[in-house]
């Protein structure tokens, strides 16, 4: 072997090393809401919730929510919740734009009374289509973690759980 091949091995192995590492810290780190950044936040008149056979239940918290506040999420999104019992939560987003009502399909509970009192079970952002929910999903058990979920084509698709214990 000689000395040019040695150094080239060296840089390849090194490169390789590189980008592997890289990759493996890049899967361990937490989603951030800057990733998942909207383009634009709308600031026009809101829409009434459009009420359906699926929302009619809960159709008072909806209008509500559509009446007295403003988008906060994903740019144009109003995100309500409303409690389930002791330490549980459930809720929806409506489109301020169109009325339109997007579930999330489960409620969150259980995240402990040990919590900051800053603390929130569902965090997110007028700004990101990122949402963390924290706590059980539908008081599973085995399920205590922060789930992160991206809003997306009018879905909340989970995508990552830290677990906690």
């Amino acid at each position: 072997m000689t000395f040019k091949t040695n150094v080239w091995a060296v840089f390849v192995t090194l490169v390789l090393v590189s980008v592997l590492s890289g990759f493996s810290l890049a899967q361990n780190r937490v989603p951030q809401f800057k990733d998942y950044s909207v383009d634009e936040v709308y600031n026009g008149r809101i829409a009434p919730p459009v009420i359906t056979s699926d929302t009619k239940l809960f159709r008072t918290r909806l209008r509500w929510a559509a009446k007295t506040q403003k988008p906060n999420f994903a740019g144009h999104f109003i995100l309500t919740t409303w409690g389930c019992g002791a330490q549980c939560m459930m809720g929806a987003s409506i489109d301020a734009k169109t009325g339109k009502i997007y579930w999330w399909g489960f409620t969150v509970c259980c995240w402990g009374f040990n919590t900051d009192q800053k603390f929130n079970p569902i965090e997110f952002r007028l700004n990101s289509r990122l949402i963390v929910f924290s706590g059980l999903r539908n008081e599973k058990e085995n399920d205590n973690g922060a789930h992160f979920y991206i809003f997306k084509n009018g879905r909340f698709v989970h995508f990552r759980t830290v677990s906690q214990p």
